[in-house]
């Protein structure tokens, strides 16, 4: 397989299922050239610092310009360390970022268990970075209403991307060649 090049590392930023064989970010990353991954969590799974510091270990072993790829909670992941770190990024992709006030399905955490570890409420501020968020019409975590609501609290591109459900597995996501093209955008 011919491999993706930018002159940016992407850093892949999972969601709280972290790393997924069949998941288009894990796919992505086997095609790019030049990549990270921030790590999956041994304890604290549900601690929003720290899977900030996650991110901020995994930035701090990167030299020259960054690409965040983030999917699901790894988007609010970036948003609060966007709000806790001052680091030069030449964009992100924030797909399916979930909203924090919809009743999710049961397998997923409830917000009170997210409130009391510290993922809301969610920094609402203008990212200080170019960031296109990717929403769907079907997302079962996110209506495109909130997901609109928080591109525009971000300062962010919204790409209207469908019937798509939660872009992940389940949803037939996959290898889904648009997030190559919006990672080729983002290293222009």
């Amino acid at each position: 397989m011919e491999k993706l090049h930018t002159a940016a590392t992407v850093l892949i930023v999972p969601g709280l299922r972290e790393h997924v064989a069949e998941h288009w970010q894990t796919l992505l990353e086997a095609r790019l050239s030049k990549v990270r991954s921030v790590a999956p969590l041994e304890t604290d799974k549900l601690d929003c610092a720290a899977r900030v510091r996650a991110i901020q270990h995994e930035l701090e072993q990167i030299d020259g310009p960054v690409i965040l790829i983030a999917h699901s909670a790894g988007v609010l992941m970036v948003a609060h360390w966007a709000a806790r770190f001052n680091r030069p990024i030449k964009g992100a992709l924030l797909a399916a970022p979930p909203d924090l006030d919809a009743n999710w399905p049961q397998n997923y955490p409830s917000p009170q268990s997210l409130k009391a570890n510290g993922w809301d409420p969610l920094p609402v501020g203008a990212l200080p970075f170019r960031s296109i968020v990717a929403g769907s019409t079907n997302d079962h975590l996110a209506s495109l209403e909130a997901v609109t609501r928080m591109a525009r609290d971000w300062g962010s591109e919204l790409i209207n991307c469908g019937r798509v459900g939660h872009l992940n597995p389940a949803s037939g996501f996959g290898h889904w060649p648009q997030a190559e093209e919006f990672v080729l955008e983002l290293d222009r």
